[in-house]
């Protein structure tokens, strides 16, 4: 069976492509947000799903979308970091992570988007994880920089974000 046409949902936005068209049937999921879509805030480096930097959420799971081909995404919701909201609070803490000790957590940035990504897809699973389940749930990224140590505690801080905003709700409601 050949597949006509796919329909992705990007950041609540849906897409339909036609195969041989729009894209063809190996172009890959990164490539497709980037190049077809405009999608821009997918990182794409080292095309090999080593790096980590083009991770998206796919039905809430993170992928490396420079490794999947996009026809198997058919149907599929995609977040990337543009489909966050303001007030994200990884977002928010990894743009706060300057506390001495630790270092930043971002200085080139180009990586970002993919930790940010990465610890949403954590952050769902498990609010509270251990210093240990984070370095272990960002281990498939590359920070050119270094900056380890501040990714990690922007984990830690965007857990206690989203904490605190569960706790502001039922002490509201």
């Amino acid at each position: 069976m050949s597949l006509k046409e796919i329909s992705l949902t990007v950041n609540g936005r849906r897409h339909l492509l036609h195969v041989g068209y729009d894209l063809s049937a190996t172009d890959s999921l990164a490539t497709v947000l980037r190049e077809r879509l405009g999608y821009t805030d997918v990182r794409v480096s080292c095309e090999q799903g080593a790096c980590g930097a083009c991770t998206v959420l796919m039905n809430g799971k993170s992928v490396l979308s420079c490794m999947l081909p996009a026809v198997e995404a058919d149907g599929a919701e995609i977040l990337t970091v543009e489909g966050l909201p303001q007030d994200d609070p990884v977002i928010a803490a990894f743009v706060e992570m300057t506390e001495p000790g630790y270092g930043t957590s971002m200085q080139c940035g180009f990586c970002t988007p993919g930790f940010v990504m990465e610890a949403h897809a954590l952050l769902e699973k498990n609010p509270d994880p251990t210093k240990e389940e984070i370095v272990e749930a960002m281990s498939g990224h590359i920070c050119r920089c270094g900056c380890y140590q501040g990714i990690e505690r922007s984990v830690e801080l965007a857990a206690e974000k989203m904490h605190a905003r569960c706790e502001h709700c039922t002490n509201h409601e």
